[in-house]
């Protein structure tokens, strides 16, 4: 569970979250093309209501290789790494994202949105957009955008740190893209209220 140092870190560098396609929270849109029709229109994750708790989410660190993939648990508001998904000449190892989806159930989508650091989009913006539509429109479920500025170098920190204390070994540094999903997990949840 991130502690109160990895809240103030993420509310520090301005990160934050917006929902992909529109809902009564959401004043940004995504059209079928992957088009935001609103970019300075980023919407705050939402409480959901006591009705239907938040219990299980799968998150999504897109690269035009690999795709870091977490889940996060919005009863006990954490996140862990669970494996890298092979993006390359083929596409999506949608195979793989499958299984993944059948074996966690969420109940919410989350993609990383690579941001310049002065909050631009760039060609990579794009494209983590076009995965979260295909992953929405794929699994019928809700999926949002995650400003993931500094989430890889804050995974490349904690994985240095975790070598530093022997928990780690550079054989591992394979996981770093599934350990900045962890980290686009814990930025959305320390953004929200607990259910």
């Amino acid at each position: 569970m991130p502690g109160t140092r990895d809240k103030s870190r993420a509310e520090g560098e301005g990160l934050r979250a917006e929902k992909l396609a529109p809902s009564p929270h959401s004043a940004s849109s995504i059209s079928s093309t992957g088009d935001q029709s609103s970019t300075s229109d980023v919407a705050q994750p939402s409480a959901r209501s006591p009705q239907a708790p938040l219990l299980t989410i799968l998150g999504f660190d897109y690269g035009a290789r690999r795709i870091g993939v977490a889940v996060g648990n919005g009863l006990t508001r954490s996140a862990r790494a669970l494996e890298v998904v092979n993006n390359g000449a083929q596409g999506v190892d949608w195979q793989r994202v499958d299984a993944l989806q059948r074996e966690w159930h969420p109940q919410l989508l989350l993609v990383g949105l690579p941001l310049t650091m002065d909050g631009n989009e760039q060609a990579n913006s794009r494209a983590a957009r076009a995965f979260a539509a295909a992953l929405q429109t794929r699994y019928a479920i809700d999926a949002q955008m995650v400003d993931e500025r500094l989430s890889s170098r804050e995974a490349a920190q904690r994985f240095a740190e975790g070598r530093a204390r022997g928990e780690s070994r550079r054989k591992h540094a394979q996981n770093l893209d599934a350990l900045a999903a962890a980290i686009i997990v814990e930025t959305w949840l320390n953004q929200t209220a607990p259910t």
